[in-house]
């Protein structure tokens, strides 16, 4: 049984989600403020935390980062903000996925499965199948129907980010200090331009991903 904390200072909100995941077979704790989630974690070692952004002792973002400093745990962030900024923060500052408000319960289910299976595969695939191509981690070469891909060395270094992280979305922030390193926090324009190289490259329709997929204003994610 999958045990999940969910934090959030809204009683109605938090009681619902409690109640609908038990209904699937989870095993649910809950919090309030970010002190009792920390503290929850800590005595219970959640395989999942839902975080609401808003809480009323601490900013979410400070609760990522004391999670962070221990374990790995799935976070999925819950955010009321309509500014993007906000989601963007807490990418930056560690949370794998959000969901925002008000959200359907199927939505939220379909990421928390997508999450608990991405936590329960702790052996890296050395091979990753996006349709018709092959990307080979440990040999770093890419193929399409067993004929090579050139890429750029920039080109491989995001793609191999990419897709050591399924389904995880990777805010912009991320993405540059990962490839280009600091100071390219802000080269927006970096990202746009090799993104739409690999699409070329690797995608069978450019201009409608399936793989390498773009969420505005936020980041990108691989989808297997």
């Amino acid at each position: 049984m999958t045990r999940v904390l969910v934090v959030d200072d809204e009683p109605q909100l938090l009681r619902a989600l409690t109640i609908n995941l038990r209904a699937r077979g989870y095993d649910v704790s809950g919090a309030a403020t970010g002190a009792e989630a920390l503290a929850a974690a800590a005595g219970h070692h959640p395989e999942v935390v839902i975080l609401d952004l808003g809480l009323p002792d601490m900013e979410g973002t400070d609760v990522i980062a004391g999670l962070r400093g221990w374990t790995e745990v799935p976070i999925l962030v819950l955010s009321g903000r309509t500014d993007s900024l906000d989601k963007v923060e807490a990418l930056d500052a560690g949370a794998d996925d959000y969901v925002t408000k008000p959200f359907g319960m199927d939505e939220l289910l379909a990421r928390l499965r997508a999450m608990t299976r991405r936590s329960g595969d702790t052996q890296e695939q050395p091979v990753v199948q996006l349709g018709e191509v092959m990307v080979d981690l440990a040999a770093h070469r890419v193929t399409r129907d067993g004929e090579d891909v050139r890429l750029t060395p920039t080109e491989w270094h995001l793609l191999e980010v990419l897709v050591r992280h399924p389904g995880k979305l990777l805010s912009q922030r991320q993405l540059l200090t990962e490839v280009w390193g600091p100071g390219y926090e802000t080269a927006q324009g970096n990202l746009r331009v090799y993104m739409a190289q690999l699409r070329r490259k690797l995608e069978p329709d450019p201009s409608r991903p399936r793989h390498l997929l773009n969420e505005p204003g936020m980041g990108y994610r691989f989808e297997p």
